[in-house]
């Protein structure tokens, strides 16, 4: 049983509950923790267990109470939750730290959305954890392989969604990955999308778009993901960069784009590969659209060189974001 404090100046080390106080009451048991002086004030616990073992026993929670034994202030919250949460489950809680006088965070359900190749044939072999960082802290290391929801898979690709409880972390920077495996594999992952449960937005996305391969000379992999863009729907500013000019043509539940993809001018800025884009408006998202049709060059994309596409998608709102990307092929 390990316990990490977070405070206004930072957080701690994972504590061990090694020390434990004679003269117990029944069902309780009671600690001494010294932290640093310099976490200033307590704003949240995360408490858990260490263990990746699954034959681990469970451990349920009653109630916490803890106390500064200089200035006495005490905090106490009724938990009444068991650790880990299923038999592969979450082992971490995490509880907001409230004080006479100052508002706590709450604690929001996070939902993660994960989009791969291969994940979900590999699951019974890989160990993926995730660690979500944001003005508020972070997450600690969380799995993502235990708690799947709205499993969708197809030929060449597979999402599903995590949910995962902490306090709140307010705006979201980086997720951090780790990938360890008890087998040889290669997980491709495509990219991370993470919401708060009740709230269509913000989205925030994290592109990743690389093979893990994982074997005796790599059994551990680290990826550190900083947010790629985020999705606000109308709270965000709508309108387009320069690179990008809609038109106004719409027929019947349709609307034409036309897109201009202005190619860098310097050495190795064009691509040989299949470059796909999709529109992200307040009401819906376009569907997949290859750019492969330039009103101007029959080889699209290369160096110095503008390109122009039409398209035509169903209506999806104010236009506010783009995902543009290749599939990695030729130069």
């Amino acid at each position: 049983l390990v316990m990490v404090f977070y405070g206004s100046n930072g957080k701690s080390d994972p504590v061990s509950m090694g020390n434990k106080v004679e003269h117990q009451a029944k069902n309780q048991i009671a600690y001494d923790i010294h932290l640093p002086s310099d976490l200033g004030m307590l704003y949240k616990v995360r408490l858990g267990l260490q263990s990746l073992e699954n034959n681990i026993s469970q451990l349920s929670f009653h109630h916490f109470k803890m106390q500064n034994t200089s200035t006495l202030d005490t905090f106490s919250l009724t938990i009444n939750k068991t650790l880990p949460l299923s038999l592969n489950g979450d082992r971490w809680i995490e509880f907001p730290v409230e004080w006479p006088l100052k508002e706590a965070l709450s604690v929001v359900t996070y939902h993660i959305t994960v989009f791969s190749r291969n994940i979900l044939m590999e699951r019974n072999v890989v160990h993926i954890t995730a660690c979500i960082y944001g003005t508020h802290g972070d997450t600690g290391d969380r799995s993502l392989l235990w708690s799947l929801e709205n499993v969708q898979q197809g030929e060449d690709n597979e999402s599903f969604v995590v949910a995962m409880d902490a306090v709140e972390l307010g705006e979201l920077d980086k997720v951090v990955l780790l990938i360890s495996s008890k087998a040889d594999c290669k997980l491709d992952v495509k990219k991370l999308h993470l919401k708060e449960a009740l709230k269509d937005d913000p989205i925030y996305v994290f592109e990743v778009n690389e093979a893990f391969s994982v074997d005796a000379n790599n059994p551990e992999i680290q990826k550190e993901i900083p947010v790629s863009f985020v999705i606000k729907g109308d709270k965000r500013k709508n309108g387009i960069d320069n690179n990008s000019h809609k038109e106004g043509s719409q027929a019947g539940n349709l609307t034409e784009y036309t897109i201009r993809v202005y190619t860098g001018d310097k050495r190795g800025a064009g691509t040989d590969a299949n470059v796909h884009i999709i529109l992200f408006g307040n009401e819906d998202k376009s569907e997949v659209f290859q750019l492969s049709q330039s009103l101007e060059h029959q080889d699209p994309f290369e160096r110095g060189k503008v390109d122009t596409f039409k398209i035509m998608t169903k209506k999806i709102g104010s236009l506010h974001s783009i995902e543009i990307g290749h599939d990695g092929k030729g130069f």
